[in-house]
């Protein structure tokens, strides 16, 4: 079923679903205090004291790398620590204590998901942050070294910060990318010295799903010196596949882009990597990133990682499977399309597409009126004048970046919902 019942509320209207996707619309009251989250189903803004909601006649959500409806158990394993276990866990009393432990637990499953030391997990406010602390951080850890190295494909908080390193007077090296979007080792290796604080490559990328040899490339770091730190952003990796650990030194992770809740992340650190505190006042996160933590938000990412683990397989195969349907709908009907990083190793759940002719913000708002949400591309640049600098990177010309969607499956897509979604690109087309 593409949208089960969740927390008592009815996963059918009186009409009743058609082919799992199309039902008349009907009006839910929810109990106050209670969170709407219908699996696929977004929602009119809040009305009433009852907060009713008019369900729209069909929608397809497919655009999972921007953020991921939370999963059940995520739910229920935070509820108690949003309304019981509310205590300041740098507390001294019971109920802070409760909070600590709480907390603490929270660290201890990661830590044991990813096979690594608790005291190597610091919770952040988000994979932003954990970029951020790993870029600024390890650049001003004062250890003599002044060189940051970042692939040109970056997600905008590694760029940004070590543009931010650039102004402070640090060297910083960007790495170009071939026509896939994919960094040589060698390339890496080539510009790292002995003066080189971190070298930063993400695990895949967030617009095209293009994966990187991050291994490949933190052991040819290594080998030019030991000493420099490599980081990766495996923020969208984390959902489909084990993680690239190997070799990698401090790994950024999101909570919301694997069904847990918003505002909360990890970055594992581990012992005798320097690394600077960029958020300063209280020393909390093991004196990495101070201000009170939000023990709800760790342990709804601890569940969330639990799960994204557990449901590994079959994420892998039935995503894998909704997302070859949808590119073989979309080809079928337009042999021009182009579908970007074919012929190398992508993430099973991004579908990124070239569309010759069309204009990417047009068709993504007529989409949405049919009730399918993408995204034209990050949706951290979504409406921004300039072109993607990941395509650009990759060599696109402005005019064939302005024709890229982003199509990204998650945890509850369908093969019926990619069928929908594609045959309604291709319909508007």
């Amino acid at each position: 079923m593409l949208f089960p019942s969740v927390a008592g509320i009815p996963n059918k209207p009186s009409s009743g679903l058609r082919n799992g996707l199309s039902f008349t619309q009907q009006r839910i009251t929810l109990p106050r205090g209670q969170s709407r989250w219908d699996i696929g189903v977004t929602s009119t803004s809040p009305r009433t004291a009852d907060r009713a909601i008019l369900i729209p006649m069909t929608e397809v959500y497919v655009d999972h790398a921007a953020t991921t409806p939370p999963r059940p158990e995520v739910i229920r394993a935070m509820e108690p620590y949003r309304l019981q276990v509310y205590g300041n866990p740098s507390g001294q009393h019971g109920v802070a204590r409760r909070a600590k432990n709480a907390l603490e637990e929270a660290r201890e499953q990661i830590s044991h998901l990813l096979d690594v030391a608790p005291s190597t997990v610091v919770f952040t406010s988000g994979g932003t942050e954990s970029d951020n602390l790993a870029i600024l951080g390890r650049a001003l850890s004062d250890d003599g070294r002044n060189g940051v190295v970042v692939s040109a494909v970056e997600h905008e908080a590694v760029l940004e910060a070590a543009e931010l390193c650039r102004r402070l007077g640090y060297e910083v090296e960007v790495v170009p990318v071939d026509g896939d979007g994919q960094v040589d080792p060698e390339r890496v290796a080539a510009v790292v010295s002995q003066d080189t604080a971190v070298v930063s490559v993400m695990a895949a990328n967030n617009e095209t799903g293009v994966v990187q040899p991050v291994s490949e490339i933190a052991h040819a770091v290594h080998e030019v010196d030991s000493g420099v730190t490599v980081h990766c952003d495996a923020v969208q990796w984390a959902v489909s596949r084990p993680l690239p650990v190997e070799g990698v030194d401090l790994l950024t992770i999101c909570g919301h882009k694997l069904g847990g809740p918003r505002g909360v992340g990890v970055l594992v650190v581990p012992e005798g990597v320097p690394l600077a505190p960029t958020v300063v006042g209280g020393g909390q996160e093991l004196g990495r990133r101070s201000g009170t933590p939000d023990v709800a938000a760790a342990v709804g990412m601890a569940a969330a990682m639990t799960a994204a683990r557990d449901d590994r397989d079959r994420f892998a195969s039935e995503v894998g499977d909704a997302r070859k349907r949808f590119e073989a709908t979309v080809l079928d009907a337009r042999p021009e399309i182009e579908i970007t990083g074919r012929d190398v190793d992508r993430l099973v759940q991004h579908s990124h597409l070239s569309v010759p002719g069309t204009s990417n913000e047009t068709v993504v708002i007529n989409l949405d009126r049919a009730g399918v949400s993408a995204s034209v591309g990050s949706s951290c640049q979504s409406g921004a004048a300039t072109p993607s600098h990941v395509l650009t990177a990759m060599g696109w010309p402005t005019e064939r970046s302005r024709t890229a969607l982003r199509f990204t499956f998650g945890w509850n897509t369908t093969t019926t919902a990619a069928d929908y979604a594609a045959k309604t690109l291709v319909g508007l087309l």
